[in-house]
């Protein structure tokens, strides 16, 4: 189990520097810069709020440690499928692997929060 834990938690800090690196690859524009900052936030965040969770003081807490990693996952999202329409990188398709993760991440957690609510019942 702690060694899923670590691959998770090795699999959203490579998430974490892909999304830095699209940050830095945006057009220094003011929408660039708004959505650089937002993206910047919400796709740095999951893996120490991830690191949080591992901490958590009961399964309570751990359950709503694992509700804002998701949370944020679904904001990264989001803002790059804004980058994505408003072809703010060239071409327009560089966004669909790092896409294509923050779905499976996101299923992950949906799944681990489906199974946390269960073993709580």
């Amino acid at each position: 189990m702690k060694e899923r834990a670590f691959d998770l938690e090795s699999r959203l800090i490579t998430f974490a520097v892909r999304v830095i690196r699209v940050t830095e690859s945006l057009p220094k524009t003011p929408t660039g810069n708004h959505i650089r900052s937002q993206l910047l936030r919400s796709g740095t965040s999951p893996a120490p709020n991830y690191g949080e969770a591992q901490s958590a003081e009961s399964r309570t807490d751990f359950s709503h440690k694992l509700k804002i990693v998701l949370k944020e996952l679904r904001e990264t999202r989001v803002w790059l499928l804004m980058i994505q329409q408003l072809a703010l990188l060239k071409p327009v398709t560089a966004l669909d692997a790092l896409l294509h993760e923050t779905n499976e991440l996101i299923a992950i957690f949906v799944a681990s929060l489906k199974t946390t609510a269960k073993e709580r019942t």
